[in-house]
Parts: C-alpha cells; sequence; structure tokens
C-alpha cells in the first residue's frame, strides 16, 4: 500500500506551508528546509491578520488528522455543546477517531495509511471489523489488525516496531501490544499528551467569529 509520489510530494509542500510535518517523510524536508514552498518561502512576509492566523491554524488541525471541512465543523460543534473547554473537547474528540488510534499505536505509519487500513477492513474494535475511520473509540476498548490481515507486509513491518522508532511516543492513554498489533484505549486523552501541534483555543475563535 505504497503512496504514490504526487501525494508525497503534496503532503510535502502542506507540511511547508503548514509549518508542521504530516508524514515522517515531511519531517525530513522540514528539517533541511524550515520555511514555506515556493520562491518567497524564505523571505519575510506582513504580519499575517488576526483572521489569517486563526484560519491557518484550523488548516493545521484538519490536517494532521486529515479530514474535510465539514467534519472539523461538525466536531467544533459537538465540542461546543459539551461541557468543559471547546478547544481541549475538540483535540479529544479527533483523537479518539479511529484512524487517529490506529496511527498513535505505531500500526500505521501516516494518517492517510491509518484512514486506509480501515476502509478496507484490516482493523477491529473488540473483536469486531469496523470500516469508518471517524469511528469513535471509547475507553476500555480494544483495537487491533484482524487476524487474517496480521500477514500482509504493512502489519509485518508495524510488529516488529518499525512505525515506532519515527512516530512520537505512544500517549499515556493507550496500552500497546505491537508485537500483537494490538492496542487498548485505557482512558480520554488528555490534551497534553496528544501529539498535535495546534493552539486550539485559536480554532474555536476561528468557528466562533
Amino acid at each position: 500500500m505504497p503512496t504514490s509520489p504526487l501525494r508525497s510530494r503534496r503532503t510535502v509542500k502542506a507540511s511547508r506551508a503548514l509549518g508542521v510535518a504530516l508524514t515522517p517523510k515531511a519531517q525530513k524536508y522540514l528539517d533541511r528546509r524550515p520555511y514555506g514552498p515556493g520562491q518567497h518561502g524564505r523571505t519575510r512576509r506582513r504580519a499575517d491578520s488576526d483572521y489569517a492566523v486563526r484560519l491557518r491554524e484550523k488548516q493545521r488541525l484538519r490536517a494532521q488528522y486529515g479530514i474535510r471541512e465539514v467534519q472539523m465543523l461538525r466536531y467544533y460543534e459537538e465540542a461546543n455543546r459539551r461541557e468543559g473547554r471547546t478547544g481541549e473537547v475538540l483535540i479529544q474528540l479527533l483523537e479518539t477517531r479511529l484512524d487517529a488510534l490506529v496511527l498513535r499505536s505505531g500500526f500505521a505509519r501516516t494518517i492517510a495509511q491509518a484512514r486506509q487500513f480501515v476502509v478496507h477492513r484490516h482493523i477491529t474494535v473488540n473483536g469486531k471489523r469496523v470500516d469508518i475511520p471517524s469511528f469513535r473509540v471509547k475507553p476500555g476498548q480494544t483495537v487491533q489488525v484482524h487476524q487474517r490481515s496480521e500477514k500482509f507486509e504493512p502489519f509485518q513491518v508495524a510488529a516488529s516496531g518499525a512505525h515506532q522508532d519515527v512516530l512520537p511516543a505512544v500517549p499515556g492513554y493507550l496500552t500497546v501490544e505491537i508485537d500483537k498489533l494490538q492496542a487498548t484505549l485505557s482512558r480520554l486523552p488528555e490534551r497534553s499528551e496528544v501529539p498535535v501541534t495546534c493552539e486550539e483555543q485559536l480554532v474555536v475563535e476561528y468557528y466562533a467569529r
């Protein structure tokens, strides 16, 4: 399930534009070229407006979870209805998506690959196949690669722990047995543990305007 060169280039370009690595490969490019794409990428730009700053932060968050604008708006509206700080609740809702947890567990190398694994029915929740990337995993539920899929090369690579070498450390809300391709959501995530680069309050302000 390789990534096409065109998609890879687009991801790197988006990462440079947003200032956040969306894949391990993009991180290498950012380390070498820590500025935006294009001929004016190195030049100092005028200070962005408040609106532009909030828009960019929203785009950064969207890109890290690989979701569409309509989905992000729904998550914001749900977070706004719930008790607690809206920004932190928003991150919590995004982080308990099935595809996000497949990535955090080290079963996949990128969020796009994690989504692909879910859609292709390689992933189970409490033993039942789930093919909806946005499926919300609850505390106590176990996410696992289906037994029939374990033999495929991408999962053999994952079981060796190879992805964990390039991904952020497994967060405290997940209990992972990588050799078994199994992970349990122990509890709801706390914002400080979630490995996304975002000032979520700016995202809330963008939608609340």
